[in-house]
């Protein structure tokens, strides 16, 4: 059975965006990390499947097609190639068509759709957010493996994807230069 793993920026302070989703602080330190790109890489190669909340769709296919498109020198360059090519499945309720390139929506149940989508064959299933919709397959003790960017920045308010409590297991846990940690959960 294919596994679905949640990749994840993170404040100190437990925010995933701010109030109004702003991601700005996710480049607050300004400094450059290959070694932590090579791992969104890695960890994007072991997945055949995205899976986004329909609020956050819009903007993540226009970004990577952008700089798939338009920035052929970028750095983001290899993972942007990923981001665009890979299988996508927007899960909406209200949309049955969104426009980008290898993009599906799903509007069936939630649980129902994920355990059939673990259940065909092929790569781990790779989850990038939105918060809402994070916080929906959190609750439904959907996510297999957690792997949280906890950024050196406290933004003080913001959007959370962990609405209960939840207990995980640190697996294992990485520093990367600019002061990011990346720690790997599972489930208990």
């Amino acid at each position: 059975m294919r596994k679905l793993k949640l990749q994840v920026q993170m404040t100190l302070d437990g925010f995933v965006a701010g109030p109004e989703g702003q991601l700005d602080w996710m480049w607050a330190s300004g400094v450059p990390d290959e070694a932590g790109m090579q791992k969104v890489i890695e960890l994007a190669d072991s997945c055949d499947t995205i899976l986004l909340g329909r609020k956050m769709t819009r903007e993540f296919i226009d970004y990577w097609e952008n700089v798939v498109d338009t920035q052929p020198d970028s750095p983001e360059q290899p993972l942007a190639q990923r981001m665009v090519n890979m299988h996508k499945i927007a899960f909406s309720r209200t949309q049955t068509s969104i426009k980008g390139r290898n993009l599906e929506v799903e509007n069936g149940d939630l649980a129902t759709a994920i355990q059939a989508l673990k259940a065909e064959p092929g790569k781990d299933i790779m989850v990038y957010g939105g918060a809402n919709f994070v916080s929906s397959l959190i609750s439904l003790n959907l996510i297999d493996e957690y792997y949280i960017f906890s950024n050196p920045i406290a933004i003080g308010n913001g959007l959370s994807i962990f609405k209960e409590k939840k207990l995980l297991k640190l697996e294992s846990s990485t520093s990367y230069k600019g002061g990011k940690i990346l720690n790997k959960y599972l489930p208990v």
